[in-house]
């Protein structure tokens, strides 16, 4: 049989499936403090993602012999649930997630003062309840909120967005057909106030002056989100005053 053909990712004009151009971000809602059993929580929405983050402590380690004497343990399990793919997914953690979980936590760690909380640990779950494409950047930014939840100290939030190549044109924040069928793939974490960047990846293959254009423009993608962390963040010490007036 013929191969399908596939729909054109982008028209003549430079918009994309999706109805965006190609240097916008897709729609994005942030809400902070939502799991009352969790010290702190986050919860995303970046176009079709569906992401929800729990934060717990810093508290005791357990076991006790990974305790680390001069900082915390910073644990860090990224899960997706198996109704968050079209194509039903095993609930059992699979290669992926246990090197995202990795990725995450390493791309987190440099924020936080972990130094003050010797011989603790501070555990990070982040459960993707729906999946379109960027999944590592939208948990990435939603944690680092459900961190500031928690009220434990950092350098400032981490920012994450990702930006590649399809065909031909280089586009920020690809939604899961732009992932799949695209060319490339570059994911950024970034933390504003050091302007330092603490996650580069890349999946495909560019030339080195597209390759500096994504990292910039995923950059940009950045600094677009970083407001939107920080209002979150105020709407809901703004509603905790509005109920303490009532």
């Amino acid at each position: 049989m013929p191969k399908k053909k596939t729909k054109k990712l982008i028209d003549k004009n430079g918009v994309r499936i999706d109805g965006r151009e190609l240097n916008k971000l897709r729609p994005i809602k942030l809400e902070v403090g939502i799991l009352d059993n969790a010290d702190g929580s986050a919860y995303i929405e970046q176009g079709k993602n569906k992401i929800l983050v729990g934060v717990y402590g810093p508290k005791e380690v357990h076991p006790k012999h990974l305790a680390i004497s001069d900082r915390a343990l910073l644990r860090c399990r990224y899960h997706m649930a198996p109704f968050s793919v079209q194509e039903r997914k095993s609930p059992a953690p699979s290669r992926r997630e246990r090197e995202l979980s990795k990725v995450i936590k390493e791309a987190l760690q440099p924020a936080i003062f972990v130094k003050y909380y010797p011989r603790t640990s501070i555990e990070l779950f982040i459960e993707v309840l729906q999946a379109d494409g960027g999944t590592r950047c939208a948990s990435l930014t939603a944690a680092s909120l459900a961190l500031a939840d928690a009220g434990i100290p950092m350098r400032d939030l981490v920012a994450a967005c990702a930006a590649g190549k399809v065909e031909g044109h280089l586009a920020l924040d690809l939604n899961d057909t732009e992932d799949k069928e695209g060319e490339a793939d570059l994911p950024v974490a970034w933390i504003p106030t050091l302007n330092a960047v603490t996650l580069l990846q890349m999946d495909g293959k560019v030339t080195l002056e597209e390759f500096e254009q994504l990292v910039n423009m995923a950059i940009e993608g950045c600094k677009q989100i970083y407001p939107l962390q920080k209002e979150a963040l105020k709407a809901k010490y703004i509603a905790v005053k509005e109920e303490v007036k009532e």
